[in-house]
């Protein structure tokens, strides 16, 4: 009998069970060699893919693109006794192009491979997704692929009589939600169900933090080769709040409330599964240079969906940047088991009052959420004065003060 090599699903992390065959990037029949990527799995946080664990014949694959599958889930089979092609051990000149190793991966039907996600916005957009350029490794089209992309006119059809009865389907559809989107439902949820949230407001004026910037930008940039954004500034102020009301970097484990001496302030940025909180460890122990290069780093793996869990994994408070996407005002919802999420908004020039005079200054909202089961309200409340405080006049932060 051939030896039989099992592929089976990895570890995917702490509390990740599941996960999605995305993409199968070989074919029944194909050879591959010992640690070729066979098949892109997709979870809730990150998206990762399977090698082989020997060399042989791919003989047997159990699931179909879409099919939900368990941690130590058998799903594929290599026979490791066959023997390897010629052109798998010296490919010859004249090799057809898909052996090419410079070429994009191959869904199973030969076109590129498209993420589940991007199917179905490509289906709800009316766009081929075989005209999609993808962005995702490898050439993989990914769902902002195609949000891009044009759409194409649909077709001409003939006009239904008024008193045709417009069927359910042409008006509504069903998509399958992805592990990210579910995970995320179910979090939040629970973070309502579990947390007593209340959310408190401030607003800070920007001038003194716009006025640095300006100043000492083109030096910045030059020495530390990273731009001096606004979110270094509210990492620090956080640190420094949270040091002086540590009830907002604890959580409740059981009967036990964890207080930590650590900050590891998870950051919520764009990628390309959607919102994702990778952290930034240490913060405090961090210069202004290395938190925005840091931010940087982790925001470009968001965007090219190569954050690992331990990427997002740990943190102890959560920056939410609403004002980005032109939000005014919200209130953020608690990243458990966090106990406090600082939610920032866009900058307006509103009339205030400085010093008995109207003057335009630039402002924006604060919002920091917070368990209640942990957190008064008097500490919530001078949490955020603290931060409204060293924002105003930043000198703080660079004097520790």
């Amino acid at each position: 009998m051939p030896q039989l090599n099992q592929v089976k699903v990895p570890e995917l992390g702490e509390s990740i069970t599941e996960a999605i065959i995305a993409t199968w990037l070989r074919s029944v029949g194909d050879y591959v060699n010992a640690d070729d990527p066979i098949v892109e799995l997709e979870t809730d946080k990150i998206t990762v893919e399977v090698p082989a664990p020997a060399a042989g014949v791919l003989v047997e694959r159990m699931g179909d693109e879409g099919a939900t599958v368990n941690v130590g889930t058998l799903i594929a089979t290599i026979d490791a006794d066959a023997a390897a092609p010629a052109t798998a051990t010296a490919p010859a000149a004249t090799a057809p192009a898909a052996t090419a190793p410079s070429e994009a991966p191959r869904a199973s039907n030969g076109a590129s491979a498209v993420m589940p996600a991007a199917r179905a916005e490509a289906q709800r957009r009316g766009v081929d997704p075989a005209t999609v350029e993808g962005s995702g490794r490898g050439g993989r089209v990914l769902k902002e692929d195609v949000m891009r992309a044009p759409t194409t006119p649909a077709a001409p059809t003939t006009t239904p009589s008024p008193s045709a009865t417009v069927t359910a389907g042409a008006r509504e559809e069903r998509v399958r939600m992805t592990p990210l989107r579910k995970r995320i439902a179910e979090r939040l949820v629970g973070a309502q169900q579990e947390a007593a949230i209340l959310t408190t407001f401030n607003e800070c004026d920007m001038s003194e933090v716009m006025a640095l910037r300006k100043a000492y930008k083109d030096q910045f940039l030059e020495k530390h080769g990273v731009k001096l954004g606004f979110m270094s500034f509210f990492v620090k102020a956080v640190v420094k709040a949270l040091q002086s009301c540590p009830a907002v970097n604890a959580e409740i484990d059981g009967d036990e409330l964890i207080y930590k001496d650590h900050y590891d302030i998870g950051v919520a940025v764009g990628g390309g599964k959607g919102l994702v909180v990778p952290v930034v460890r240490d913060a405090d122990a961090r210069s202004f240079a290395d938190i925005e290069r840091e931010i940087g780093r982790l925001a470009g793996l968001a965007t090219k969906n190569k954050l690992t869990i331990a990427d997002l994994t740990g943190g102890t408070f959560t920056i939410s940047n609403g004002g980005i996407y032109g939000s005014m005002l919200s209130t953020p919802i608690l990243n458990p088991p966090q106990s406090g999420i600082l939610g920032l908004h866009n900058i307006v020039e509103r009339p205030v009052a400085v010093r008995g005079n109207v003057e335009i200054r630039p402002i924006m909202y604060l919002a920091l959420s917070y368990d209640h089961r942990i957190v008064d309200g008097r500490e919530a409340v001078q949490f955020l004065v603290d931060i409204k405080t060293s924002i105003e006049d930043p000198r703080r932060l660079m004097l520790e003060v």
